[in-house]
C-alpha cells in the first residue's frame, strides 16, 4: 500500500479512532466528551504494541475511521493486558509496518509482519549499474534487474547485536573465526568475515526459532555453524523465514531508496553532513566544506566508525548504506556478471574467489560510495572496514 501519512498524524488519528470503538461517542463525525489520550509505540519481540491511555475495553477490535477520516485505512488490533484503574492498555497492532522516514502504513490483510529494526523493500525491476559511465568496467554495463520484495535492517549490525547473538551462538554448537570488534556498543560490528557473519545469521535465526538460510548439503539438512564453508546457492533455502546476507542485486536496489539514475543513496552530491566517508576535493559531487576523516569520528584509534544510524535515511529508511562500514553481499564477484547474468533475482556467479562488498567505509574516498561501486574481499577477510546487515525474506 503506497499510502502513507506522518507518525503524529497516524497515531492522532488512531487516537481518535479508539476513542470512537471505546463508545466515547461521535458528533458529526468528531470524538466528544473523550479524555485525552496517550498513545505510544513501542516494538516487542513478538510484533508492534501501542500502550494507550486510558482504557478502552479488552476483546478484539475493528476500527473504523469517523467520517472526516474515510480516506484513510481500517486495521485490526488487539487488546493483550487490560490494566488496573490506572494503566495502560496495551493493544497488539496486528498488521502495522514501519516506512520509511518515520511513516507509517497498514499492510494488507495477509501480509507478513514486518519484522523488527528491518524496513520493506519493495518488489520491482530497477536499473542495475553506473549510469555516469565514470566508474569501473565492472559496473556496467547497465542492465534492468527485477528484485522481489525483501526486508532488510535499517541499521547496520551493531557490537552489541552481534555479541548478543555470538555470544547464543558459542553455547550452541557454532564456532567463528573471529570475534567481532566494535568501537562501542552503537557502532558497526567489525572485524568479521564472510564466514563469520553467514554463521551469524544462522545463529541469530535458530536463536529465535526462524528457519536458517544456509546448510553445507544440497539436501539443506545440516546447518551451517563450523568451520570455513563455501556453501553454494544450491545449500540455500531462499524461503526460509530466517535472516541472510542480501544479493548483490538487492543491496543496490535497498541502497537506491526508491531513486533512479543516482550516485548516492539520497541523490547526486554528498558531503560530511550525509555520510561518514574520507572525503576529497578532486571528486566534482563531493561538496563537503571538511576533508579527509570525518571530523566528528577521527578521535583515538582506528577505526574512525560512527554510531549507526547517525545520518539521515534514504527513501527506503535504511541509513548508512554509505560509508561506515563496507557490506557483505551474498554473491561472489564476477567481473562479467553483468553482462552474463541473470535479470530475475540474481544471487551471482556459482563460484569464484572474493565475496562481494558494497557501500563504502570509514576510511574510503567518496567514489567508491557510490551505490553501484562494487567491491570484493577473500571470505576470511576479517578487516577493521568490514561489517553487514542482514536481510529476511518476506
Amino acid at each position: 500500500m503506497d499510502r502513507k501519512m506522518n507518525a503524529v498524524d497516524w497515531k492522532t488519528k488512531l487516537c481518535r479512532c479508539l476513542a470512537v470503538v471505546a463508545g466515547w461517542g461521535v458528533a458529526g463525525g468528531a470524538v466528544v466528551a473523550a479524555p485525552a489520550p496517550r498513545l505510544e509505540l513501542s516494538r516487542r519481540d513478538s510484533g508492534w504494541f501501542l500502550e494507550y491511555m486510558p482504557s478502552p475495553r479488552a476483546g478484539e477490535v475493528t476500527l473504523h475511521y469517523a467520517s472526516e477520516l474515510a480516506d484513510l485505512w481500517s486495521t485490526k488490533v488487539r487488546v493483550v493486558e487490560v490494566p488496573a484503574d490506572s494503566g495502560p492498555l496495551v493493544i497488539e497492532v496486528t498488521d502495522l509496518v514501519r516506512g520509511p522516514r518515520g511513516f507509517f502504513g497498514v499492510t494488507e490483510s495477509g501480509d507478513p509482519v514486518l519484522p523488527g529494526g528491518f524496513v520493506l523493500i519493495p518488489g520491482g525491476t530497477f536499473q542495475m549499474g553506473d549510469t555516469f559511465a565514470e566508474g569501473n568496467d565492472d559496473e556496467r554495463p547497465v542492465h534492468p534487474v527485477n528484485v522481489s520484495a525483501f526486508f532488510l535492517q535499517a541499521r547496520e549490525t551493531t557490537k552489541a547485536e552481534w555479541d548478543e547473538v555470538h555470544t547464543w551462538a558459542l553455547a550452541h554448537g557454532y564456532t567463528f573465526d573471529n570475534p567481532g570488534l566494535g568501537k562501542g556498543a552503537d557502532h558497526p560490528v567489525h572485524s568479521v568475515s564472510w564466514y563469520d557473519v553467514v554463521k551469524w545469521c544462522n545463529a541469530r535465526s535458530q536463536k529465535e526459532g526462524l528457519e536458517p538460510c544456509y546448510y553445507t548439503d544440497a539436501a539443506r539438512t545440516q546447518v551451517y555453524k563450523t568451520g570455513q564453508v563455501d556453501v553454494t546457492n544450491a545449500q540455500v533455502l531462499w524461503t526460509a523465514n530466517g535472516y541472510r546476507l542480501p544479493t548483490e542485486a538487492e543491496w543496490e536496489k535497498a541502497a537506491r531508496g526508491g531513486l533512479s539514475g543516482q550516485r548516492f543513496p539520497w541523490g547526486d552530491t554528498i558531503t560530511h553532513s550525509l555520510a561518514n566517508y574520507v572525503s576529497r576535493s578532486h571528486y566534482a559531487y563531493d561538496l563537503s566544506p571538511t576533508h579527509g576523516y570525518h571530523p566528528l569520528y577521527h578521535s583515538g584509534s582506528q577505526p574512525y566508525t560512527s554510531p549507526v544510524g547517525s545520518f539521515a535515511s534514504n527513501g527506503y529508511g535504511l541509513y548508512d548504506m554509505t560509508g561506515n562500514v563496507w557490506e557483505w553481499c551474498w554473491d561472489w564477484f564476477g567481473g562479467a556478471y553483468y553482462s552474463s547474468g541473470a535479470s530475475n533475482d540474481p544471487r551471482g556467479p556459482s563460484s569464484g574467489s572474493y565475496r562481494v562488498n558494497r557501500g563504502g567505509s570509514w576510511s574510503d574516498p567518496v567514489i567508491v560510495g557510490r551505490v553501484t561501486y562494487r567491491y570484493w574481499s577473500v571470505r576470511s577477510a576479517g578487516f577493521n572496514v568490514n561489517g553487514f546487515r542482514p536481510a529476511r525474506g518476506r
